[in-house]
């Protein structure tokens, strides 16, 4: 199961991305927000990580206005690797490479279709399991 939040500024995304998941019975929990009144990204991107990070939901998919913010935020929780991607090269690449357990991204930067796209390929590339990428994940880790 996916977890998926975002705040005013990510929201019309987020509802392009929630279409397309319902479109391809991907599960996923919706924490919110759920209007374009103004509220604070932090609380979404901790919520979104701490399920993440629980086990409660296997990965993450976070939407701010430009990605930044909820980043960081969704960074702060020990365990969580977010990524901002605004292409799709970057989605594969922090799969690939960082094992990144969530994608972070500018619902005003990238259009839907870009977005779909980009959520997709972060959703079907796997890690690599090459050493060299867990011996870095695991200094991130420390």
């Amino acid at each position: 199961m996916l977890a998926i939040g975002c705040d005013h500024g990510g929201y019309e995304l987020k509802k392009e991305i929630l279409a397309w998941l319902d479109s391809k019975n991907i599960e996923y929990r919706d924490f919110g927000c759920h209007s374009t009144e103004a509220v604070n990204y932090p609380v979404y991107a901790k919520a979104v990580a701490e399920a993440v990070v629980s086990g409660e939901c296997e990965k993450g998919i976070l939407v701010c206005g430009t990605g930044i913010g909820i980043s960081i935020a969704a960074n702060k929780v020990h365990g969580i690797r977010a990524a901002l991607c605004s292409d799709c090269f970057s989605a594969e690449a922090t799969r690939l490479h960082n094992d990144a357990n969530v994608l972070a991204l500018g619902g005003r930067v990238v259009g839907a279709g870009l977005a779909i796209k980009i959520v997709e390929t972060f959703l079907n590339t796997p890690f690599s399991e090459e050493q060299r990428h867990k011996d870095r994940i695991a200094m991130i880790e420390d």
